[in-house]
């Protein structure tokens, strides 16, 4: 993907273009945070029964984190997409 972003970019100044790129639409935002989500989520549910050597107990702040940590994320990824910087 990178690459391919590389070669958009080189084609686009050897034509005297400048690039433009679309924002990512809400759907993909949603389907990362819910990939990362997951994964943090997993990592959470481990970390919590290691320390307290209870699975509901564990699986409650898990379940909290997944839900908090998703709207969050999703929100930090839109906005990161309409900033200008890095593109």
């Amino acid at each position: 993907m990178i690459l391919d972003q590389i070669i958009i970019a080189k084609k686009a100044q050897s034509k005297g273009l400048e690039e433009v790129r679309g924002s990512e639409k809400p759907l993909r935002s949603v389907v990362k945070a819910l990939s990362w989500r997951v994964i943090g989520t997993l990592d959470t549910l481990v970390v919590s029964y290691f320390l307290t050597n209870k699975i509901v107990l564990a699986a409650s702040i898990a379940s909290v984190d997944f839900l908090t940590k998703l709207v969050l994320y999703f929100f930090h990824e839109r906005i990161w997409n309409k900033v200008k910087w890095g593109k």
